[in-house]
């Protein structure tokens, strides 16, 4: 419910602060008082488009603020919790206080609880509070996209629009998932060939894990061998080659020996040294032996490790990974394979599936859509009743309920739309097209007071819909209006007597000049009884009000009491 308003510094408004309770409010005044302009206000404050004209002039900024009191499990809560930043800014009793600041250069801020937040937002919030309801009003009940919703809401279709939702939802996710999966498995029988020619490479290579590195070590290790046994070979033919030391020194030593045995002895420190240097090479060349038999060099194993290595890194290179990555290739390529054998039938479990799901949602909609049949004919005798009062007894209301079984959607088949014929033998069609303004006000009426408290925001704001008609048409507006009142709020700019004289507050908008005569602003003010009959009867006779006026009033608000 809308509780209070504030208005400073917007169009002719230099500061107002009204107050509302529940039931019928009513807003009079005379042609020109200022009676958009509270309207244009309140639709600032509730994420409506902003202009810089709505600034009082000479001041930099308007604003606008509205205060609501909200049941617990209103939507509107449920948007703020939904937004992290907002979550606590409204407690579970806390009033809901949305805030517009209009700038003179155009810019607007918005705020709920005084805390900062998008226009958008506060329009998503502004839409759950407040309907906003005109003669040409092309929004709420007339928008098209709001029938459906409105004929689920008044047939109470919840539980088997549930079921739709769900069937749909269900069938879509399977279909995404078949999509996905005969996508997999084209693309894996595409890529067939190569996959088995890569697990049959990569089976026969058969990588191990750190194969890389070991091979790349040991090859280091077996290439300094190999320059070892170079050197070897070169210290070996030195030792046992043709030009050896010890073929030169054994004849020369027997020669001493000769000679030593002919000169007495001479020779004797020279051949036991030749003889020492002999045995010195002997032990040498032992131990040049011990070297190679310990080394036990594989001539041919270099080569098979440089072959193995130099194979795992150009499969690497092939599949763009590294040699560790390789037995995870082959673990792809072989679940891709398995895969392609195992496809098909997940495939065909899942159309399977898919059927089913198919069949599901064609019998819930099916049943969602007979009773909506069944309730568009209740809702059309609903607003035919109320229709003669209002002085459309020849008019008839009509749901339009177009059933397409091909459609997959979250609300079932159909497509629903409110026509009116208002009169027989003419064209039934869209309201905003057929109907006057002065009938579409009265029909969205009627509709509104038979939707009240099934589809509708908790406050209702109707501007000047009786604009045009008088008598018992208006007394049939403002007893709907009254009725109305006691599921929701509904405040109301009228023009008609028979309106006013029913609201349970009364409130007038009236042009009050500066005391220079300088200045006009917008004055609103909360009237007591009899000020409520004064101003009735100013409705009812005009500029100059007469006692038969004041007494036509006294008897207008007794009858209505």
């Amino acid at each position: 419910m809308l509780i209070a308003l504030s208005v400073r510094n917007i169009v002719l408004i230099d500061r107002l602060d009204l107050q509302f309770g529940g039931g019928l409010s009513v807003l009079t005044g005379e042609t020109g008082a200022g009676k958009s302009i509270l309207l244009d206000a309140l639709t600032l404050a509730l994420g409506g488009r902003g202009d810089q004209s709505l600034v009082r002039k000479g001041c930099e900024n308007g604003q606008v603020s509205a205060v609501f009191a909200l049941v617990a499990d209103h939507p509107a809560r449920k948007i703020l919790q939904n937004e992290a930043a907002l979550a606590d800014c409204l407690e579970e009793r806390e009033d809901l206080i949305l805030r517009r600041v209009q700038f003179s250069d155009g810019r607007t801020k918005a705020f709920v609880n005084d805390q900062a937040i998008s226009v958008q937002l506060l329009k998503k919030i502004g839409r759950e509070l407040v309907e906003i309801h005109g003669q040409h009003d092309e929004r709420a009940l007339v928008d098209v996209n709001s029938h459906r919703v409105l004929l689920d809401a008044f047939g109470k279709n919840d539980a088997a629009l549930a079921l739709v939702a769900g069937a749909y939802r269900s069938l879509m996710e399977t279909q995404q998932k078949v999509d996905e999966l005969a996508l997999l498995n084209s693309k894996a029988a595409t890529e067939e060939e190569f996959a088995r020619h890569a697990v049959e490479e990569l089976s026969n290579l058969a990588p191990e894990i750190g194969e890389e590195e070991k091979l790349a070590d040991r090859r280091r290790e077996l290439m300094a061998l190999e320059r070892a046994v170079d050197d070897l070979r070169g210290a070996d033919e030195i030792l046992s080659g043709s030009a050896a030391p010890s073929s030169s020194l054994t004849p020369l030593l027997r020669r001493l020996q000769r000679k030593d045995e002919e000169g007495g002895g001479i020779f004797l420190p020279l051949i036991e040294r030749i003889d020492a240097a002999l045995i010195a090479l002997d032990g040498t060349q032992e131990a040049l032996e011990d070297i190679k038999r310990e080394m036990n060099l594989d001539p041919y194993e270099l080569n098979d490790v440089e072959e193995r290595l130099f194979a795992l890194r150009a499969m690497a290179r092939k599949h763009h990974v590294g040699c560790d990555e390789l037995g995870a290739v082959l673990n792809k390529y072989s679940a891709d394979l398995a895969a392609l054998k195992t496809g098909s039938r997940d495939l065909d479990e899942l159309r399977a599936q898919l059927d089913a799901m198919m069949i599901k949602y064609h019998h819930s909609a099916r049943l969602l859509s007979a009773a909506r049949e069944k309730v568009a004919r209740l809702l059309e005798n609903s607003i035919g009743k109320e229709l003669p009062d209002l002085k459309l007894g020849s008019a008839r209301f009509i749901v339009e309920q177009k059933m397409d079984e091909t459609r997959l959607a979250l609300a079932g088949y159909d497509l629903v739309s409110f026509h009116v014929q208002t009169n027989p033998g003419t064209e039934a069609g869209p309201m905003l097209k057929v109907a006057s303004g002065g009938e579409l006000s009265r029909i969205l009426l009627a509709l509104k007071v038979v939707l009240a408290d099934r589809a509708s925001a908790p406050v209702l704001i109707f501007d000047e819909i009786d604009t045009g008609v008088g008598g018992a048409v208006a007394d049939a507006m403002g007893r709907r209006l009254e009725r109305l009142a006691k599921s929701v709020q509904v405040l109301t700019v009228t023009h008609a007597p028979q309106v006013a004289a029913r609201a349970s507050q009364h409130m007038l908008i009236e042009k009050l000049l500066s005391k220079n005569a300088q200045e006009v602003r917008t004055n609103v003010r909360v009237l007591n009884q009899e000020q409520r009959g004064e101003e009735i009867a100013r409705m009812l006779a005009g500029a100059e009000i007469s006692d038969e006026a004041r007494a036509a009033a006294k008897r207008l608000i007794a009858e209505v009491g």
